[in-house]
């Protein structure tokens, strides 16, 4: 089955809005490079940013199989520099945020377009940006708790990918009702 023109181009568009984010997130773990003792931290903007790559990918797939052509957008400029860690990880729900509303948008068309085969397709991305979002607003506040103290900063960014693995099993468990 082929995609209508309208759903060729809101494809293409996200494709761009995940390859802008994982242009980001890479832009932001090297700005993460540079501050001392963030590790961790960094490593997570890293994987971050494969992330976004990998549903870009996913995405350009998608359209092979139904028969469209996948656009490789031209990337802007990304954020490169930050006032603190709470600024970058604002910018990451933020940014988080922004993909959900666009992939509800796509949801609604092919819902509206009778196409249910792209709405089982858009499933997993609206369980994966749970996750995502939750993810960045229980990051943001854990250092909206932490503050300046640098002890707690340490451990933070020692367990950043802990808490990335025990969001993702918690809402896998909420949406499967466990």
């Amino acid at each position: 089955m082929e995609l209508s023109q309208k759903s060729l181009e809101a494809l293409n568009l996200q494709v761009k809005i995940e390859a802008d984010a994982s242009h980001q997130y890479l832009a932001t773990a090297a700005w993460l490079e540079n501050q001392p003792g963030l590790d961790g931290v960094t490593e997570f903007f890293y994987k971050q940013s494969q992330e976004e790559r990998e549903h870009m990918t996913r995405f350009m797939h998608y359209i092979a199989m139904r028969k469209g052509k996948a656009i490789i957008p031209a990337l802007a400029q990304p954020k490169t520099e930050f006032a603190n860690l709470k600024e970058v990880f604002q910018l990451f729900l933020n940014n988080e945020q922004e993909v959900t509303k666009s992939i509800n948008q796509w949801v609604g068309l092919a819902l509206n377009e009778g196409d249910y085969i792209k709405f089982q397709f858009w499933q997993w991305y609206l369980k994966e940006q749970l996750e995502e979002e939750n993810q960045a607003s229980k990051m943001l506040n854990e250092l909206s708790m932490i503050g300046d103290n640098r002890a707690a900063l340490y451990s933070f960014d020692k367990d950043i990918m802990n808490v990335r693995e025990k969001v993702a099993e918690d809402t896998s468990a909420e949406l499967n009702h466990k």
